[in-house]
């Protein structure tokens, strides 16, 4: 197996804007004309903007397009006060060059071999990296039985949602579980609460599998309520993955 490249090991490397694709008010992909070596499912990139004076801004996002696609996609959720995310949404268009490296990370790695069931669970913008197991799953034929539990507060802010339940609709063994935390649910077995442990055992009960591998994605609070809810169901702690994100964007 080759090392999966660190921050320190790789090098900053110049990629073009190909296409700013907007989700809305608060999320857009970039589609990058990437430089870097193939990147694994789950992994990241590390961005670097370089002001006039100098001074730098460094931020890390997850990768959401599958292993072995011809563009980087990368997800940006715009935060308020963010001292980055504003740049991507307000300035960035098509033939920008930005600096970045990697791919990071292996912790969070799902791969193909690996036999499930599979629970991804994502909040808000953590649906990126879930988001390149999902296509990675789906461009290999993965036989793994998956459950997907994606939380957003608006059917609005689920972004790819379009994508996923066309996925869900051609594959019997992957399931889309939409979570809506301030409006109704739209489809039938959709949730409209927050994923506290009672939603997620009777999410788990209606798939009716005990999954082997899990991957949690999202803002911190998030990622320890349901890691935490998921070992109080008697999932063992060393099956969990977590990725989390803070509020510096």
């Amino acid at each position: 197996m080759s090392a999966v490249p660190t921050p320190a090991a790789s090098p900053w490397r110049e990629a073009t804007v190909d296409e700013v694709l907007r989700h809305g008010p608060r999320a857009l992909s970039l589609f990058l004309n990437s430089p870097l070596p193939p990147h694994q499912a789950g992994q990241h990139v590390d961005l670097r903007l370089v002001a006039e004076d100098g001074y730098e801004a460094r931020r890390s996002y997850s990768i959401a397009s599958a292993p072995g696609a011809t563009r980087l996609e990368l997800l940006i959720e715009r935060l308020d006060n963010g001292e980055v995310s504003p740049y991507f949404h307000e300035v960035t268009v098509a033939g920008d060059v930005l600096e970045l490296r990697g791919p990071i990370g292996g912790h969070f790695v799902w791969r193909v071999t690996q036999p499930g069931p599979l629970l991804l669970v994502a909040g808000g913008s953590g649906i990126a990296p879930l988001m390149a197991m999902l296509r990675h799953r789906a461009a290999t034929r993965a036989p793994v039985d998956t459950l997907l539990l994606y939380s957003a507060r608006s059917w609005d802010e689920l972004v790819y949602r379009d994508e996923l339940a066309a996925m869900a609709a051609e594959d019997a063994r992957l399931h889309f579980t939409a979570v809506t935390t301030r409006e109704p649910a739209r489809r039938p077995g959709d949730f409209s609460q927050r994923l506290d442990r009672a939603a997620l055992a009777t999410a788990l009960q209606q798939w009716g599998r005990l999954p082997q591998d899990v991957y949690v994605c999202g803002a911190t609070g998030f990622v320890e309520t349901v890691a935490a809810a998921l070992v109080d169901l008697g999932m063992p702690a060393a099956s969990i993955r977590t990725e989390r994100y803070g509020g510096l964007s």
